[in-house]
């Protein structure tokens, strides 16, 4: 099979080609033969025989010269990634020319170096700019000025000439274009595009993370409009031609602080003893059009951004909040998806429509938990909820015997005063409320996506896929595990899902199970949208999609498109076009999750910043030849323990154990050792934690 697909590309002289269209000219046909040549070519481009771009496979390319992705590290260094390479190619600081974090670049490449040392290559041009703009501090010199950017990946400050001050002053948070960049020994020059505020608000603070990293905060002129000119009543019309539900007992359960509700669901026993189970979607796709400016700022933001301190919804408010949110007691326009499912959580038939809703009550987690609990038991929805997490249960165990994988690591909620200042922090509570809604949710996200998937010949649709994890990075992850006395089965170099699974259980509960945990996360692929389903190996599903969240995810909304027009027409829709903005959107999430991360982290340092000098349980969540990361217990905050702080050995690295290691005591700090530390610094602006051993 190597040989044919080596040989078809030959003979297409650099044309690429979908996997469908290698597949139908190689005469591969049935469903087992299609799952190995899928194999087959993740193989090949992993061992670099063939490249990867936009979905479509060539052979590779033997010249020195390419094209890709530049991601820059904070200390001046950078990688590029390349579509189609198994490895990023290394680029030192004097080599990056003019040439920016997020750059498009053209590369030459060096020769392949011996060892475990990755290629090194030189910038030469940049083929587009991707990064135009920065958000930082605003530093007067007098008649010019310098922005310090916030993002510590943009590795220059920007020179503004006084004419270009545009009302900013010392100190303030601003936003700067980046016009010109001539030569890596001068700055960047630009201009002030926007005063955000004081640095030192802690609001500011917060919005200026999110910015640095291309979240885009302010809706354009004509965006708003076009919301507040939506109607928000439902025409009679618009009613009569759908399923009518309104009399069904349908029900939101969502975290007490949300307005835009997504989903609801109801749940009725029917005489064969099978479930009716209906999740119902907003229907944005009824209110926002292809080719408007809601849609097309829709699809440019991806997705809505949950900051620490505030949400930058996808949508305007009007839709998000009011037209769209199936709020309770008010006629609602739904995409539902009505399955009948048994006692043992098999769907044995289904529907998908549009409907009419009336949600007949808002629940909170905390509600919904209670009536789990066994709390207020004459409640008209207590029993439906109570009934719903008997047959979520039974969901949850049968896609974990199926092979999906139970990540359970903690979350974490910064609780912020009135002015914005972090006053605690707490753990989020993992309750069987919460597994009862993502239960739901993913049964139809599965139902959907066989639905279009499960096909002889099934038509361009929007998948969320998830690769199977890197072989070596599984490897690595075996040896570290290993080093806990924890043994984890390897199957052809890899891991099966249920193995991960057994060894996350065995692990659950042990002092090093946080840190075990995160590592097996990082060890994992990251979940994207495609046109080309692979399946989703972390969670066991052959087919998988999102449906159930287009208020806040765009892909979501062009599923629900993709629905409407496949039950209306037999014509495909264009492949290309769909993948194109499936990468984008992907690319969208990645931002939005690290402006969470990153906003969440700034609030923990400033949190932290509080109790300088005082000392804290921990646990070493990592080692390395520079020191070793301790997670405060009580805080949930990680800092560095620096090896020059560790004054009373001679410490070295032990690789092979993940380990920090005295020459002369033989005393070991590995990730899941117990310590007593001190708070020395806390840094917002680079939001690190320093910290020295008690």
């Amino acid at each position: 099979m190597r040989r044919d697909i080596i040989e078809l590309l030959k003979n297409k002289n650099g044309e690429a080609l979908r996997p469908k269209q290698i597949a139908n000219e190689l005469g591969i046909e049935d469903r087992k033969a299609y799952q190995q040549f899928q194999s087959v070519l993740a193989e090949m481009e992993n061992k670099n025989v063939i490249g990867k771009t936009k979905g479509r496979f060539t052979l590779q390319s033997t010249k020195s010269t390419t094209e890709g992705l530049l991601h820059v590290n904070a200390k001046g260094f950078g990688f590029v990634d390349v579509e189609g390479f198994e490895e990023d190619l290394f680029v030192r600081e004097a080599n990056m020319g003019t040439a920016l974090d997020g750059d498009l670049v053209r590369v030459t490449m060096g020769a392949p170096a011996r060892g475990d040392k990755r290629r090194e290559a030189r910038v030469d041009e940049v083929v587009e700019r991707n990064r135009t703009q920065v958000v930082g501090t605003f530093l007067s010199k007098g008649d010019y000025a310098f922005v310090k950017p916030d993002n510590q990946r943009i590795t220059q400050d920007v020179f503004i000439p006084g004419k270009a001050f545009n009302g900013a002053t010392d100190g303030k948070k601003v936003m700067a274009s980046i016009d010109k960049f001539e030569s890596r020994k001068a700055s960047p020059e630009g201009r002030v595009l926007q005063v955000i505020g004081d640095a030192e608000d802690p609001g500011v603070q917060v919005l200026s993370v999110a910015l640095s990293l291309d979240v885009r905060a302010d809706f354009p002129d004509g965006v708003e409009d076009e919301a507040a000119a939506i109607p928000d009543e439902i025409p009679a019309r618009e009613i009569e031609r759908r399923l009518d539900l309104r009399d069904t007992f349908v029900f939101t359960i969502d975290p007490e602080d949300a307005k835009d509700f997504d989903d609801a669901i109801h749940i009725e026993q029917q005489e064969d003893g099978t479930y009716e189970i209906g999740v119902h979607i907003a229907d944005v796709s009824y209110y926002v059009e292809p080719n408007t400016k809601l849609d097309d700022e829709g699809f440019e933001r991806g997705n809505s951004v949950y900051l620490v301190d505030r949400t930058i919804p996808m949508l305007p408010e009007k839709l998000s909040n009011k037209v769209c949110s199936l709020r309770p007691n008010e006629d609602k326009l739904a995409y539902s998806c009505i399955m009948q499912v048994t006692p043992q959580g098999d769907v044995v038939d289904y529907k998908i429509a549009e409907t009419v809703i009336h949600s007949d009550h808002r629940f909170t987690y905390d509600d919904a938990q209670n009536f789990i609990d066994g709390g207020y038991p004459e409640h008209d929805a207590a029993a439906r909820i109570v009934q719903a997490n008997r047959l979520a249960k039974t969901l949850t165990k049968k896609r974990m015997r199926t092979g999906s994988v139970d990540f359970d690591l903690p979350e974490v909620k910064v609780i912020l005063d009135d002015e914005g200042h972090p006053e605690n922090i707490v753990k989020k509570e993992r309750m069987p409320a919460n597994r009862l809604v993502e239960e739901f949710m993913l049964l139809a996200n599965q139902t959907v996506a066989r639905h279009i998937a499960d096909r002889k010949n099934p038509k361009p649709f929007v998948y969320r896929i998830h690769a199977k994890p890197d072989q070596e990075r599984i490897q690595q992850l075996s040896s570290y595990v290993r080093a806990f006395g924890y043994d984890m089965e390897l199957s052809e170099g890899n891991v099966r899902s249920t193995e991960l699974n057994r060894m996350l259980e065995t692990v659950r509960g042990a002092p090093e199970a946080s840190v075990i945990e995160t590592a097996a996360l990082r060890a994992m692929s990251k979940a994207i949208y495609s046109t080309d389903n692979i399946g989703h190996y972390g969670l066991g599903f052959p087919f998988y999609s999102h449906f159930t969240s287009p208020i806040r995810r765009y892909p979501d909304l062009m599923v629900h498109r993709l629905l409407k027009h496949y039950a209306e027409s037999d014509k495909p829709a264009n492949a290309d076009a769909l993948e194109s903005k499936c990468e984008h959107c992907s690319a969208r999430e990645r931002v939005a999750v690290e402006a969470e991360r990153e906003s969440v982290k700034l609030k923990k340092v400033e949190y932290v910043r509080a109790h300088l000098g005082e000392t804290f349980d921990g646990v070493v969540s990592g080692a390395t030849n520079f020191g070793i990361f301790v997670e405060l217990t009580d805080l949930l905050v990680e800092g560095l323990v620096h090896v020059s702080d560790l004054d009373d050995d001679y410490y070295e690295y032990d690789e092979e154990n993940y380990s920090l290691v005295g020459k002369n005591s033989g005393r070991a700090f590995k990730p899941g050792t117990d310590v007593r530390v001190t708070v020395t610094s806390a840094n917002i602006e680079k939001r690190q934690v320093d910290l020295m051993l008690a």
